[in-house]
């Protein structure tokens, strides 16, 4: 009977559905365990400084605007141009305040979503370049537990969003090697990477195209793929000729040259660092999967002759180096080569997972690992009863580190393959601890909480439009979205507080406790005082008042 179907073709057909069906279970499989983590309290922290409250001032000032106003093209921040990157993701999050309101887990949700289908898509990517589907499983896997994935997918930045369409715009040239219709989605992807971040597209983009030259260089020779790149481009282009057109001279300056390109050559805000600044920050977030990365970057390069190694040489080392190279340096910047990195460490776990049973493990990995364990052990420990206070939810984090690390370590010294899916587990499940913990943002941390202090500002009754002034040396974009005014820091103008104060009939400062002393500002009336600062102005005598 098996030789008739196999002569009749049905036996492969029904084998090739049994692909598909079991490839939907695995996208749908890792959908939903990619939103559940992704979502999961998604709005229990206030927003990040910098890019959190920089975006959502942005996405609000879109949303507040009148019908007609053109704001979603020309996008304020607190009523100044913002020229600074293309205005896809605030947008999206202006589109999810008319939904649900203007608060965190409305920002941070179209950001969340796009990171999470990103999940699906690598796994997609894999099936594409790997002959056996174990690959793109434990591919996908490793990316879905990646810590800075995660995070910086969470929050409300750009970085999440650009890996989703990037990863959207491989696996449609992937495809288009076989079918030329996909080469309309890699002018798609393209396009959006530009309209989230503009410039990145161009090296994402170029990245793409060295693939080709090595792996498939007649599709570069196609009309078809060409015309998929000049449908994408086109409404990029559009964008890019409405606010030369709106800005003209400034948007070339300071939108293109100052805000992008000039980032190339010179640290923007003094955001520096040494060539090596990304190493480093690989190396200190991506654990345990940072274990396999030495073997997983070594069989890449053995099999280079190979598509899936083609793709991962050239993305990584090409990423890596040009951002290396760059003078501006920020954590987030890394993140389009994770996805690169999982695909190496994927193929090199399944490569693992077919090898002998007698086959004997590196020693590096039971030793690494239980080193891992001991830290969390210790971690759990000290947070358990001997922090200065006590962090229950800390505790519970590092418990289940310890215990994944433990258990894999010992199934590593026996030989035993299940350390693989442990690992797996275990990292999921600890992350969806941290996610649902206060300590996922622990930037928060660094300054006071400026919600208590905004609302003593939204109580004040200042007026919309005044400036206030205070004493902290840095700018809180944060404060300025929960505040709805703008919070200078005196220092960033050179401002004299003193002179200031004498000087406006009616001046509002925000003091800290050495300040407020120190400055002796009379007459003085406290506006409220919240989490160490307090909010003053001038005190009116009643009896000059005519």
């Amino acid at each position: 009977m098996y030789r008739k179907l196999f002569t009749s073709g049905e036996l492969g057909n029904r084998l090739g559905r049994q692909g598909i069906w079991f490839d939907r279970l695995w996208v749908l499989g890792l959908l939903i365990a990619a939103i559940t983590i992704y979502a999961i309290n998604l709005g229990n922290l206030p927003l990040r400084d910098w890019d959190e409250g920089i975006v959502a001032q942005v996405a609000r000032d879109i949303w507040r605007a009148p019908s007609g106003s053109l704001r979603w093209l020309y996008p304020t921040l607190a009523d100044t141009p913002y020229i600074n990157k293309p205005p896809l993701v605030h947008i999206l999050i202006a589109w999810a305040y008319s939904v649900g309101g203007v608060n965190e887990w409305t920002t941070r949700f179209p950001g969340a979503i796009l990171t999470a289908l990103s999940v699906p898509l690598l796994y997609g990517i894999g099936r594409e370049i790997f002959p056996q589907r174990l690959p793109a499983i434990f591919s996908a896997l490793i990316y879905l537990t990646l810590l800075p994935i995660l995070r910086h997918g969470r929050l409300a930045m750009l970085d999440g969003t650009v890996l989703c369409f990037f990863l959207f715009m491989v696996w449609c040239l992937l495809r288009s090697r076989r079918n030329l219709r996909y080469c309309l989605g890699i002018g798609i992807g393209f396009g959006l990477i530009c309209l989230t971040k503009g410039i990145l597209g161009l090296l994402l983009g170029a990245i793409a195209l060295l693939f080709l030259a090595w792996d498939t260089p007649r599709l570069l020779t196609s009309f078809y793929f060409w015309i998929g790149i000049l449908i994408g481009s086109f409404p990029v282009a559009l964008w890019y000729i409405a606010q030369i057109l709106h800005y003209r001279q400034t948007f070339i300056s300071e939108g293109i040259v100052g805000q992008s390109l000039q980032r190339i050559w010179a640290p923007i805000e003094n955001h520096a660092g040494p060539p090596w600044y990304y190493l480093l920050e690989i190396l200190k977030y991506n654990w345990p999967w940072l274990l396999f990365l030495p073997q997983s970057l070594r069989l890449a390069w053995e099999n280079r002759n190979l598509g899936w190694a083609k793709l991962v040489l050239i993305w990584s080392g090409v990423y890596l180096l040009v951002i290396s190279v760059m003078s501006t340096k920020l954590p987030w910047y890394v993140l389009p080569i994770y996805p690169a990195l999982a695909l190496a460490l994927g193929a090199y776990l399944a490569e693992v997972w077919y090898w002998p049973t007698t086959k004997s493990y590196p020693r590096a990995w039971s030793l690494s690992l239980a080193l891992l364990a001991l830290i969390g052990w210790g971690g759990s420990i000290y947070f358990g009863g001997f922090s200065p206070k006590p962090e229950q939810d800390i505790q519970v984090i590092l418990t289940s580190v310890a215990l994944t690390m433990t258990l894999a370590a010992v199934l590593v010294a026996r030989r035993d393959l299940q350390f693989i899916p442990i690992l797996f587990w275990g990292t999921y499940v600890s992350l969806v601890l941290l996610m649902t913990s206060e300590h996922w943002v622990w930037e928060l941390a660094e300054y006071y909480p400026v919600k208590p202090v905004a609302e003593i500002i939204l109580k004040s009754d200042i007026p919309i439009g005044e400036k206030i002034y205070t004493s902290h040396p840095n700018f809180r974009p944060s404060l300025n979205f929960y505040s709805d005014r703008q919070v200078i820091p005196a220092s960033a103008i050179n401002l004299d507080l003193k002179k200031y104060w004498q000087s406006q009939p009616a001046p509002y400062l925000l003091l800290d406790p050495s300040s407020l002393k120190n400055l002796s500002l009379q007459p003085m009336r406290s506006l409220g005082a919240a989490a160490g600062w307090t909010l003053i102005t001038r005190e009116v005598d009643a009896k000059r008042v005519p």
